[in-house]
Parts: structure tokens; C-alpha cells; sequence
């Protein structure tokens, strides 16, 4: 594993680069986790009967999302190509999360999502920025391929929205069984509601999968040489499983228990496929 190289802040010596990302890395985490607290506070409100705004925090957070862009501009988008280090992809995808999270609570209700994953945001890029790794993943010039990571980073970022969606709709689901639908159920959209988002992720998801997985196909040479034998095949498990749980859904009606364990299976291989591969291969093999 080595280092990065120093950032390109055009403000002097190395140490001033540095400086500067850590002022706006720290900056940007603030405003991820004052946005996140801003959101459950009003959900409180909410489960007390006071509604509130939500275009404070979330314009907080579209600031803490601008500026972990700016850091994402030096350490990911490097001259020689993209870099994708266990923990520049970690606070890629962080990023990406909290942006197609704000990007949605603008026009449908899961803004309740960033009490979470704000805060999950900012651990990224505070990761991002203690240890800096580096990993060219695709040289520059190599638009195709560096397409096809984007859209695969895309299509974990919005499945993770959904496992967190589902994560919800089981706390929900389980409440109203035990017949407790106060507190802050009061404050989220109906079952159903939650469900159809649910559903509506999956599917956009779903299908940048699939796309992820037919254009890897021009770019693998051999599975073993590239150690990509493991993540083709928890992938394309994960894959099958959301095919599954979607045809389910448009066959026999599949929702509440049965589409939540669906989609967190289906996660957890996806999980297994990207970053548990890349933190066996990259921090405990040390292969790239």
C-alpha cells in the first residue's frame, strides 16, 4: 500500500495542501453530522405532533456534500487516472450516498434516511482523509471503463439506500405488530409508502446492476489474474437475489417481512462482493 501523493491545492508547499483538506474535509464532516442530528431532532418534533421544515438540513447537507466533492477532486480524480483505494472508494461511495439521499428527499419523503447515513458520510471521508491509499484503478483516458465503475459505484450507492430503507420498514413493521404505531412512527410515511419507495430503489438499483455486470464483461481478461473470480460471483448472487425478490413482488404481491430479508440478502453479497473483496485483497493481502 502506498501513499498519495500530495493534493493539488495550488497554495504552496505539500503541507499546505494537507492543511487544506483536512480544514474542508473537517468542515464538510460537521456539516454532514449537524445535518444528520438536525433531522432526527425534527423527527422528535414530529413524533411529539410539531412538524418542521426539512430545507434547512438539507441544504446543510448539499454544503457538506459540495465540499466533500472538492476533496473527492483531488484524492479520487488524480492525473494518472481514477484512484480507488479501499478508502478513497469508501468515501466515494459516502458521498455518492448522501448526494442521491438529499438528491431524493427533495422530491420524496426519506429524508428520515440521513439521520444515518449522513453521519455515515462523514466517517467515509474522515476515513478517506486518515488514510489515504492509492489504487489507479482505471489510467486516464480510459472513459469506458472509468463509466463502468461509476455506474457501479451508482448502482451500490442507491441498493445501500434501499437496505437502509428496508432496515426502517422492519423497525416500522415490527411496531405495528406490537400494536406500539407512536413515538416516531408518526413522523414516516405509511407501511405502504415505505414500501413502494422500497420497491422504487430496488428497481433503479436493480437495473444499473445489471448494466454493471453486462459491461464488465468487455473489460475482464482473466478473472484470476485480476482476483475478480469472487467479487463476479457474489455480484452476480446478489444480482439474482434482487431479480428474485423483484419478480416476487410483481408475481405474488412479495412485501413486509419477506421483501426486507430479500433486501438485505441481497446487500450483504453485494457488500461481500465490493468492499469485502477490496479490503482482503488491499489492506490484508496487500494485492492490487
Amino acid at each position: 500500500m502506498s501513499s498519495l501523493t500530495s493534493p493539488r491545492w495550488n497554495v504552496g508547499t505539500p503541507i499546505h495542501g494537507i492543511i487544506m483538506n483536512a480544514l474542508i474535509g473537517g468542515l464538510a464532516a460537521l456539516f454532514y453530522c449537524l445535518a444528520g442530528g438536525w433531522l432526527a431532532m425534527r423527527l422528535a418534533r414530529a413524533s411529539a405532533g410539531r412538524s418542521g421544515a426539512k430545507g434547512g438540513p438539507l441544504a446543510l447537507g448539499w454544503g457538506a456534500a459540495l465540499l466533500h466533492a472538492m476533496i473527492l477532486s483531488q484524492t479520487v480524480f488524480q492525473p494518472a487516472g481514477l484512484n480507488l483505494g479501499f478508502f478513497n472508494a469508501l468515501s466515494f461511495t459516502g458521498w455518492l450516498i448522501g448526494v442521491l439521499l438529499l438528491a431524493a428527499a427533495m422530491v420524496r419523503p426519506v429524508e428520515n434516511l440521513g439521520i444515518l447515513l449522513l453521519p455515515f458520510s462523514a466517517m467515509t471521508l474522515v476515513l478517506g482523509l486518515l488514510f489515504p491509499t492509492e489504487r489507479i484503478v482505471a489510467d486516464a483516458g480510459q472513459w469506458p471503463l472509468e463509466l463502468h465503475i461509476l455506474i457501479a459505484i451508482l448502482a451500490y450507492s442507491l441498493l445501500a439506500l434501499a437496505a437502509v430503507q428496508a432496515a426502517l420498514l422492519a423497525v416500522q413493521d415490527r411496531r405495528l405488530r406490537q400494536r406500539q404505531p407512536g413515538g416516531f412512527l408518526r413522523g414516516i410515511p405509511p407501511l405502504t409508502a415505505m414500501e413502494s419507495l422500497l420497491f422504487q430503489m430496488i428497481g433503479a438499483g436493480f437495473i444499473l446492476l445489471t448494466i454493471t455486470l453486462v459491461s464488465g464483461l468487455f473489460f475482464l481478461r482473466d478473472l484470476s489474474a485480476q482476483h475478480l473470480a469472487h467479487k463476479a460471483v457474489l455480484s452476480f448472487i446478489a444480482w439474482g437475489v434482487f431479480g428474485i425478490l423483484l419478480w416476487g413482488r410483481w408475481r405474488f404481491g412479495w412485501r413486509g417481512r419477506t421483501a426486507i430479508r430479500w433486501t438485505l440478502s441481497g446487500f450483504a453479497f453485494l457488500m461481500l462482493a465490493y468492499f469485502g473483496s477490496k479490503l482482503v485483497l488491499e489492506l490484508v493481502l496487500q494485492r492490487y
